[in-house]
């Protein structure tokens, strides 16, 4: 798998299918922290999926109006964090580049 610079083993994880999966899924289906959850990050991952899948019918109810939005935004912008930042595994392992 190698090493990053720092001398730290990559985990056997993709950041960019991570990050792929964090964002498109959010962006075209509204499935939400499908990303985390392939990192092995599943109580992040499950509070993103279940946050927005749980909004979802309390649009009618109006909070859905707030809870969404929110839930939303926060898987959009964390899967460009999976980008651009340097995400790490359940075990702490820095994801593979590619």
């Amino acid at each position: 798998m190698g090493r990053d610079p720092w001398g730290v083993p990559y985990s056997d994880k993709s950041r960019t299918t991570a990050g792929l999966l964090q964002v498109l899924l959010t962006f075209m289906c509204a499935v939400g922290g499908v990303g985390r959850l392939y990192a092995g990050h599943t109580a992040i991952g499950l509070l993103q999926l279940l946050g927005i899948l749980v909004s979802i019918p309390m649009m009618f109810l109006l909070v859905g109006l707030l809870t969404l939005p929110a839930f939303v935004l926060w898987s959009l912008i964390d899967g460009i964090l999976m980008f651009t930042g340097r995400p790490v595994d359940a075990a702490g392992r820095p994801l593979r580049p590619t």
